[in-house]
């Protein structure tokens, strides 16, 4: 137990900081809002709707599919460089990964998760 004194002693201290931070804050900062400061900021245009409008979960969707597979393109790029060295079993290996990825997106398309309707 001697060994995790430090590590609760070091997350004690990060949360005094950060709550004394919060504080310091609240304490010396200007307190004066007004209609302008508390209003939506739209780059400089007259706000349209409420900041609080919900977003449809398709934006979402597609975020997160964007992401996802933009990852998955990121580990073409080291079987790219080592081609050569892999040999058949990396090509194998990688048209695996594909047909999977491909039917990943094939699956999502057929469901309709990237359609805007």
């Amino acid at each position: 137990m001697d060994a995790y004194v430090p590590i609760f002693l070091m997350l004690a201290v990060a949360l005094l900081i950060g709550i004394v931070f919060l504080k310091l804050q609240e304490w010396l900062g200007p307190r004066n809002p007004n209609d302008e400061k508390l209003s939506t900021y739209e780059s400089g245009m007259e706000p349209v709707r409420s900041a609080r409008e919900r977003f449809s979960v398709k934006y979402y969707m597609v975020a997160v599919l964007f992401i996802l597979f933009d990852i998955e393109v990121i580990f073409l790029y080291p079987w790219a460089v080592n081609f050569r060295a892999l040999g058949m079993f990396g090509y194998v290996e990688m048209v695996l990964f594909i047909v999977i990825l491909l039917a990943g997106y094939l699956y999502i398309l057929k469901k309709g998760a990237l359609q805007w309707d």
